[in-house]
């Protein structure tokens, strides 16, 4: 049977292009990242926090800064753990995160569960534990920084 050579080289384009996609993704890897938050505000509300990426063997500090509009009443602190996936070195977590969220705490009662994506297209996986007196339900944007 006899295979066009358009047809040959369609296929040996597309096993490349495939085979570039699977590379760069196989070369993507991971880490874990805990750091703490404090968020404060009424209708327009600030976060401010630092933590620890583990990447590899090493720990980088980070800082974590933002700002939320919406329903938002008290103040909290958030203790978060949890997985960084997508990176490449341990700089492609620093950037913007945007979130939409609800929550509310009171003593230590809170918890939280949230996953966000940047723009070098790092995932966060997190969860943590709530502590303060907040009702919030905003849109918040935070920002993640090496130190």
């Amino acid at each position: 049977m006899r295979i066009s050579h358009g047809f040959r080289a369609a296929l040996v384009a597309l096993t490349a292009v495939a085979g570039i996609g699977l590379s760069s993704a196989a070369r993507a890897d991971s880490g874990t990242i805990s750091f703490n938050v404090v968020k404060a505000g009424f209708v327009i509300g600030g976060q401010g926090g630092s933590g620890v990426l583990h990447f590899h063997g090493r720990s980088y500090p980070v800082s974590i800064g933002g700002l939320s509009y919406g329903f938002t009443f008290g103040a909290s602190e958030t203790r978060f753990h949890g997985r960084v996936t997508n990176i490449r070195q341990p700089s492609d977590v620093a950037g913007v995160y945007g979130a939409a969220a609800a929550g509310a705490a009171l003593g230590m009662a809170g918890a939280q569960a949230i996953v966000l994506t940047n723009q070098n297209g790092a995932v966060l996986s997190l969860s943590g534990l709530q502590a303060g007196a907040i009702v919030s339900a905003d849109l918040s944007g935070l920002a993640l920084s090496m130190r």
